[in-house]
Formats: structure tokens, C-alpha cells, sequence
């Protein structure tokens, strides 16, 4: 009998030991996460399937690659050559002849109102230095060299017709290198990531227990303290941008950093914020900036034409919020 009873007091202790908090159960590793400035932003890669802290070092560094090719302010970057070239033609990387064929095709797609050739007003304005309204002549001599349809590409060579153009990717490449930066991930075997390009998010798989991700939207001009609302979403790309992220105020004028190339000015908008939920961060990088040169109602009209679109908010000065798409997005505000 003591033998039974020892027996049943064995099996109890392998049954307990056996439970969740006592088994030595393979648990997920502790997600890892690294921010650099990069991308004149605070960028954060977090990896939640992996535990190899080197992985997060080659990827912030890719970033930084790509950014060595497409910072018009970084001297020996392909746009820096292009921009002072004088109009001689300059070989660059495919990544950058790429990225300059998207800049054209949404150039065409909005009508022109979208303008990688916007640099010389850009540098003008000034919105990441001491910003001020540029005198009027300035801004006239600098409308006169915005115009993308005279760029010219031939293989890996580019020449700008107007020697005097400048090239700002600003409003395409961070969606581009968030694309690379995910293809990165997925090639390495990673399952659960975020990347997170200040503004431009990309979400890889879904969050460790197949939950979906929670995406706060921030509320204009709250100082990142309040949510328009949150989105729930799966593996996509989130990209918000607005006339408050780079903005002064000048005698009472508040002036941002979504210009006009034909007026050369900051655009007068209905919208003042906008999300867009999309496969691809370029495509949702590009449409951002292109709802908010064009407004609620000409934005509307190409939405259908976007492969690849899950959904958009909008934002609008009145304080109307408005959602196109199917998506699963909880405003916290009406």
C-alpha cells in the first residue's frame, strides 16, 4: 500500500511538473528592437521571432543605405550628383533609377500635382531648419525649374533637361525602403515584425499568437498625445501624413510642408490628415501625399485606380472624419 501511495504521489508531481508554468516548453523569444536616426526620423525595427540581435543591426543598416542613395541632402548620394550635375548625365544605382520611374508614374497619376523635380522649392521652405516664408522672386526663379516630365532615363543613366532642377524623393522613398526593408526580413525567415519609419509603418505577419496588430492614428496637432483612432490590421503597410508633422506660423499663417509645385507654396487642402492602409509603403507613401495635394473629393475619384488598396482615413479641417475601404478601423473621435 505505501508503494501505491507512492506511486500516486510520483504521478502527481510529473502531472504538475508537466503543466504550462512548470514544463520547459519552447516560449517565444523576447522581441528585440533597435532605433536609429535615420531618414532625417526616429526609425525602430522591432523583431518578435527572433534572437538574433545582428539581425537588427543589417537591417537599420540597409536603411541607411538606401538613404546614402536617395538624400538629396547626403553629398555623394545619387539625387546630390543629379542635383549638381548642371544637367550632365549621371550613372546611379537601379534602386534609384526604380524609385525615379515610380516618382514619374505618380507624377502622371496625379496630374502633375505630385513633383519629384520639387527640390529647389524644398530647400526653399526649409521645413527641417529655421522656416520662413521665402521671398517671391525666390520662389518664382524656383517654379521655374519643377517639372518632372524632363527627366530623362536611359538604362542606369539620368539626366535632369533643366540643369537648374533639383530631385526630393521625400514624399516616395520612405515608402520604398519599407518595402526593401520587409523583403529583407521575410528573406532572413522572419514571421512577427514591425518596422517603423516614423510615419511609415510596415506590420510583417502578425503579432505572436496570431493577433492582429493595434495601429493608434495620431490626432492633428495634438502632440502626438491623442488618437483619431486605432486600426486593427494584419501584415500591411500604415503610412499617415499631414500638414501638421513639419509646420510654423508666420503673422498668424500656418504654413506646412505639403507644397504646391505649380504655386510653390503650401497647398490649400481639405484634408489635413490621412492614412492609408495599402500592400505596398511606396504606394501608400505616394497616395498620402497626393490626397493631400489634391483634397477630399479629386482623392476620392482615384482611389478605385490603386492596386492594392485596403482603406484610407481622412481627416478633414471641419473635423470630418472619413473612411474608405474595408478595414477595421475604431475612431475615438466623431
Amino acid at each position: 500500500m505505501h508503494k501505491n501511495i507512492l506511486l500516486i504521489m510520483w504521478l502527481a508531481l510529473c502531472a504538475i511538473s508537466c503543466l504550462p508554468y512548470g514544463c520547459a516548453q519552447k516560449q517565444p523569444p523576447e522581441p528585440l528592437s533597435e532605433t536609429r536616426l535615420l531618414l532625417d526620423t526616429v526609425c525602430t525595427i522591432t523583431i518578435y521571432d527572433s534572437a538574433d540581435p545582428a539581425l537588427l543591426t543589417e537591417t537599420l543598416d540597409l536603411c541607411a543605405a538606401y538613404e546614402s542613395l536617395f538624400s538629396r541632402t547626403v553629398e555623394g548620394s545619387d539625387i546630390w550628383r543629379l542635383n549638381h550635375a548642371g544637367g550632365a548625365p549621371v550613372t546611379v544605382d537601379a534602386a534609384t533609377v526604380e524609385l525615379l520611374r515610380a516618382g514619374l508614374f505618380y507624377g502622371d497619376f496625379s496630374g502633375g500635382m505630385f513633383d519629384i523635380t520639387i527640390g529647389r522649392l524644398s530647400a526653399l521652405w526649409d521645413f527641417g531648419g529655421i522656416a520662413a516664408v521665402p521671398a517671391a522672386e525666390e520662389l518664382a526663379a524656383a517654379r521655374e525649374t519643377t517639372d518632372y516630365r524632363r527627366i530623362d532615363i536611359a538604362g542606369d543613366t539620368v539626366q535632369m533637361a533643366n540643369a537648374e532642377a533639383w530631385l526630393d524623393l521625400g514624399g516616395i522613398a520612405k515608402g520604398y525602403i519599407a518595402d526593401m526593408l520587409a523583403a529583407f526580413l521575410k528573406e532572413r525567415g522572419v514571421k512577427s515584425a514591425v518596422i517603423d519609419l516614423g510615419g511609415n509603418i510596415v506590420t510583417v505577419g502578425l503579432k505572436p499568437g496570431d493577433n492582429l496588430w493595434r495601429i493608434g492614428v495620431e490626432q492633428p496637432f495634438s502632440g502626438s498625445s491623442k488618437l483619431v483612432g486605432v486600426l486593427n490590421t494584419g501584415e500591411a503597410s500604415i503610412v499617415t501624413s499631414g500638414i501638421y508633422e513639419r509646420q510654423f506660423i508666420e503673422n498668424g499663417v500656418l504654413y506646412h510642408h505639403i507644397l504646391d509645385p505649380g504655386a510653390g507654396m503650401p497647398v490649400k487642402s481639405d484634408v489635413i490628415s490621412v492614412t492609408v492602409v495599402s500592400e505596398s509603403s511606396m504606394v501608400g507613401d505616394a497616395l498620402s501625399t497626393i490626397i493631400l495635394l489634391l483634397g477630399s473629393e479629386k482623392a476620392a475619384a482615384l482611389l478605385e485606380q490603386v492596386p492594392g488598396l485596403m482603406g484610407v482615413v481622412l481627416m478633414l479641417e471641419n473635423g470630418e472624419l472619413l473612411q474608405y475601404g474595408d478595414i477595421d478601423f475604431h475612431a475615438a473621435i466623431k
